[in-house]
C-alpha cells in the first residue's frame, strides 16, 4: 500500500471525489482535447505549412506532461506492474508512444488520436458513476456472449468460403471480376453484410440467383448477434451499483458501490 506522498499523489491522480482530484482530472481532460485538436490541425496541409512548428512544439510539451503523469501514476500505486497491464495503463502508454515513434517513423504522431480513449475518464470527473455502471454492464454482456459470437462468426466464415467457391465456379470463366476464390470470398463478404460496393457483380443468371439468396441470408443473420448480445445484456443489467473508487494498489475501477475490498487484488478500499 502506498503511503506519504504516494498516497497524496494517488488521491489527486486517481480519485475524482476530492477538490484537488477533480481539478487534476479537469485539467487532464482539457489537455487531451487540446492535444487532439493540435494533431487534427497539423494534418491540414495549409495549417501545417504556416503553424507546423508551433503545433509540434505544443504536442511535445503535452507529451512530456503526459509522460510525467504516467510515471506518477505508476509511482502512486502499490502494484505498478498490475496498473501498467490494465486497460487504462495500456492506453496511457499508447497515448504517449506515437510522439516518440515519430522520431523514427515520420507521421506516426497521427496515431495520437488514441488519446480519445482517455476521455472515458470524464465519467469520473463529473461524478457520473451511473455511466460507469452502464459501461460495466456492457463489458460483462460482451464477455458473456463472446463464445456464442465466435461460434456464429465461424458459421458465417464457412458460408463465405462455400459461396465464394460456388460463385467462382459459376462466374470464373467470365469477365466479371471473379478471378480467384479469395476475390470471390471478398464479394461474398461484401454481399452477405449487405454493404454491396458493386465493384464485382455476377453476370450470369445462376450467379445472380446465388447473389440474391446470399443477400436474403445476410438480412436474416443480422439478427443473430443482436439477439445473443441483447439476451446477455438483460442478464448483466441485473448487477450492482458502481462507484468511482479506484484501488490504491492496482488502480482498478468499477467496484460495487458498497465494496470494501478490490475485486482484483483484495486491497482494502
Amino acid at each position: 500500500m502506498p503511503g506519504g506522498w504516494r498516497a497524496r499523489t494517488h488521491e489527486i491522480i486517481f480519485e475524482a471525489d476530492t477538490p484537488r482530484g477533480k481539478v487534476f482530472d479537469v485539467a487532464l481532460f482539457v489537455a487531451i482535447l487540446i492535444s487532439l485538436l493540435a494533431v487534427s490541425l497539423e494534418s491540414v496541409e495549409e495549417i501545417r505549412a504556416t503553424h507546423g512548428p508551433a503545433l509540434r512544439a505544443l504536442e511535445w510539451t503535452l507529451t512530456g506532461a503526459f509522460t510525467i503523469e504516467y510515471l506518477l501514476r505508476l509511482a502512486s500505486v502499490g502494484s505498478p506492474l498490475r496498473y501498467a497491464r490494465s486497460f487504462f495503463g495500456i492506453v496511457d502508454v499508447l497515448a504517449i508512444l506515437p510522439t516518440y515513434l515519430s522520431l523514427l517513423i515520420p507521421g506516426a504522431q497521427s496515431l495520437l488520436v488514441i488519446r480519445t480513449l482517455r476521455l472515458l475518464r470524464v465519467f469520473r470527473v463529473f461524478k457520473l458513476a451511473h455511466f460507469l455502471g452502464e459501461a460495466d454492464v456492457l463489458m460483462r454482456a460482451l464477455r458473456a456472449s463472446r463464445v456464442k459470437i465466435v461460434v456464429f462468426l465461424g458459421a458465417v466464415l464457412s458460408v463465405v468460403v462455400i459461396v465464394g467457391a460456388l460463385i467462382y465456379l459459376i462466374e470464373g470463366g467470365r469477365d466479371a471480376g471473379f478471378t480467384s476464390i479469395p476475390r470471390s470470398m471478398y464479394w461474398a463478404i461484401v454481399t452477405l453484410t449487405t454493404v454491396g460496393y458493386g465493384d464485382i457483380s455476377p453476370q450470369s443468371v445462376p450467379g445472380q440467383i446465388l447473389a440474391s439468396i446470399l443477400m436474403i441470408v445476410g438480412y436474416g443473420i443480422l439478427a443473430v448477434p443482436t439477439g445473443i448480445f441483447s439476451a446477455e445484456l438483460v442478464q448483466a443489467a441485473r448487477g450492482v451499483r458502481i462507484s468511482t473508487q479506484a484501488c490504491p494498489n492496482c488502480a482498478l475501477e468499477g467496484h460495487a458501490f458498497d465494496a470494501r475490498y478490490c475485486k482484483a487484488c483484495g486491497t482494502a478500499l
